[in-house]
């Protein structure tokens, strides 16, 4: 059984270095919600059906057990050993998404073979009704993915039908589970060749999604100010860049994914105001794959925004259809230009596709940019085995909309529009496998052990970038929640201690 295999990696080094030789090898890897009714089912019902689906051995579950044996340090909480209940001993305060995930794995893990003597609400020590409802819909969740990984797919159909779907609500811990069972769902589908039909259950199309958030200028500018990590990760990047150009006049900075140009206008600003050897002219390509007309529209906004700062301002387009498409001599460079390189969340999008990344890579080699800063999920979802990707996918995930809750309680719209997204991700990493499955995030030392094949080097922040990191996540009213620390030389920015996101500095030799 798979659910016990292949997870010793997080638990003895030689097991971490076999595993991360996996992840290295790239040429291998070829807005609904709902509400949960104040029971599942009679706890006769629910006694019969754990019964039918869970194992007395479980295999696999190493994994789960790393993550929930974190829930005590996080929560100083005492789990028992005790074969009957858990004890918990929680402050007042309400868990937190994660923690309730936490809560259920560890519960999981400890009751894996004996759940049918587990009565319905076992855990009512300090938690709320909705808390206990949702360590209850975790283990259920739970249970599905382990029978889908044992490709027992009935009696995952048979958990899945469990849950009360709709769309008219819920707390972020049941609309991440929600989003995970309708992934299940189609996997079923596509193991058992039949039709599943989980009411309220649409799929989402993340490139369309993504694109429609990305050219709606003002929903992405309120997503950008509400989120801490996007404003932390950008004045670090600033920062960065303007170091490591100081001495330059003439700066071309080439971005791989613009965005709505937030970024471009923060270097503008701090560009403007260099006193000791001012800026003869900026610069900026911006390479598109898709909407060429908002790609235009962007630049004539920085070139009104370069005005009035009386900054000498160029902007061009490098516009292909496929990154394989990409040439050094589109970018036009200049041999006195200081040309630094931001890739935001690029790369991760070409993990399945080793040609269009090496392709880039032996671009960005030739142009030697002074420095080059990369953004990437600080996350592991490139496992082969399904159990494993979907648990870590399972823990991230929970942590990003717990974020989204906190930050973006009062904006509905651009929360919906977020989680869609997140959605699309969730889907591609559950439901999908081969070649359909892109969304491959891989965490820093893969990407330090790719960069070291086109000789880069890290380089670490420098004290100022990362007094900018804080001071601005100070700013925000969840500041407490939002988290910086330092893996080597990089930065880590999570949510409540789980990472999210890395930004890393970068020469070549």
């Amino acid at each position: 059984m798979e659910f016990m295999r292949g997870i010793n990696s997080l638990h003895t080094t030689e097991k971490q270095n076999l595993q991360q030789k996996h992840e290295f090898n790239f040429d291998n890897l070829i807005l609904e919600e709902f509400n949960i009714e104040p029971s599942l089912q009679s706890n006769h019902e629910t006694k019969e059906l754990k019964k039918q689906v869970l194992p007395s051995s479980l295999a696999s579950l190493e994994l789960l057990s790393y993550y929930g044996s974190r829930f005590k340090r996080l929560r100083n909480q005492n789990i028992s050993n005790d074969n009957t209940e858990i004890c918990v001993s929680v402050s007042p305060q309400k868990l937190s998404t994660e923690e309730i995930i936490r809560l259920a794995g560890a519960r999981y893990i400890q009751h894996s073979s004996q759940w049918h003597e587990i009565p319905m609400h076992p855990y009512g020590f300090g938690l709320s009704e909705e808390e206990n409802r949702d360590v209850e819909l975790a283990q259920f969740l739970l249970a599905a993915a382990e029978r889908v990984g044992c490709q027992q797919f009935e009696r995952a159909s048979m958990l899945l039908f469990n849950f009360p779907w709709n769309s008219s609500g819920g707390s972020p811990v049941q609309r991440v589970i929600f989003h995970f069972a309708q992934a299940l769902g189609e996997r079923i589908n596509k193991g058992t060749g039949r039709r599943l039909t989980l009411k309220g259950c649409e799929k989402n199309q993340e490139r369309e999604l993504i694109e429609k958030l990305t050219w709606d200028t003002s929903m992405a500018v309120i997503c950008h100010k509400k989120i801490p990590f996007n404003q932390v990760m950008q004045f670090a990047a600033v920062q960065a860049m303007v170091e490591h150009v100081a001495s330059k006049s003439k700066i071309h900075l080439i971005n791989l994914d613009i965005g709505c140009g937030v970024l471009c206008t923060s270097l503008m600003q701090a560009l403007a105001d260099r006193q000791e050897r001012p800026v003869q002219f900026l610069k900026i390509t911006a390479v598109g794959f898709q909407g060429k007309t908002e790609l235009e529209e962007i630049g004539k906004r920085l070139m009104s925004f370069a005005e009035s700062l009386n900054l000498p301002f160029f902007y061009k387009v490098v516009f292909v259809k496929d990154v394989i498409e990409i040439k050094m001599e589109q970018f036009e460079i200049e041999d006195d230009e200081a040309v630094v390189i931001y890739s935001p969340y690029l790369l991760r999008t070409m993990v399945s596709n080793s040609d269009s990344l090496e392709n880039l890579m032996r671009v960005i080699r030739k142009i030697r940019p002074c420095i080059m800063i990369v953004l990437e999920l600080e996350a592991n979802h490139n496992s082969p085995s399904f159990v494993n990707r979907f648990i870590e996918a399972l823990f991230f995930y929970a942590a990003y909309f717990d974020c989204i809750e906190t930050c973006m309680k009062e904006d509905y719209e651009c929360r919906m529009r977020i989680e869609a997204i997140l959605s699309e991700g969730i889907r591609n990493i559950v439901a999908m496998e081969d070649r359909e499955r892109t969304v491959r995030n891989v965490k820093i030392h893969v990407w330090r052990r790719f960069f070291a094949r086109y000789r880069m080097v890290e380089t670490e922040f420098s004290d100022s970038s990362l007094y900018q990191a804080n001071l601005v996540a100070k700013k925000f009213d969840c500041a407490n929640f939002c988290t910086l620390d330092k893996n080597g030389k990089c930065l880590i920015v999570g949510w409540k201690g789980t990472p999210i996101h890395s930004i890393s500095a970068w020469k070549f030799l």
